[in-house]
């Protein structure tokens, strides 16, 4: 089967990714603070004679250091919307790039639905044939909008199905 170049060209390509408010200097004046906090705090219990809590006052930092870790981590997921006349793939990647899932549509058959205006609850979601697919569950609403929007605008510029005219 010969594939034309206009099949392939790209219609839509976004890549969605959570937004972290917290960039990497301001994490490291956040463990400074609570870790002076923390070392004065175990001073004090230390000179009363509680020096036993002095390590969960250490304990502490490593969980908040550990679970910030894990929250960056997680910030690193992605999900990728690429729209050809063919086909709208979708995929979902892990923290180290790695494809989670995948899914194709039919761009004639696409549905794009999102409430507007949107709500703190919507959900921007992909219908075609029965099936449904929430994507950007991390981004505001505002953001939500503003994908499917442009999303719809590029399946308005998809061919039509072959054999319907």
């Amino acid at each position: 089967m010969n594939v034309t170049t206009e099949e392939q060209s790209l219609l839509f390509d976004a890549v969605l990714y959570p937004h972290r408010s917290l960039g990497p200097a301001g994490f490291w004046l956040l463990m400074g603070f609570v870790s002076a906090v923390s070392f004065a705090a175990g001073t004090a219990f230390y000179l009363a004679g509680a020096w036993p809590v002095v390590g969960f006052l250490g304990l502490d930092i490593v969980l908040i250091y550990l679970a910030f870790r894990a929250n960056y981590r997680a910030a690193r997921v992605r999900e990728t919307l690429e729209l050809r006349s063919s086909e709208l793939r979708v995929r979902r990647l892990g923290g180290r790039g790695e494809v989670l899932r995948e899914w194709t549509f039919q761009p004639y058959w696409l549905r794009v639905e999102i409430d507007e205006p949107p709500q703190h609850h919507s959900q921007l979601a992909l219908c075609s044939h029965g099936r449904r697919l929430v994507v950007g569950a991390f981004l505001t609403p505002g953001e939500r909008l503003e994908v499917a929007q442009a999303l719809r605008r590029a399946l308005g510029r998809c061919a039509p199905a072959p054999g319907s005219a």
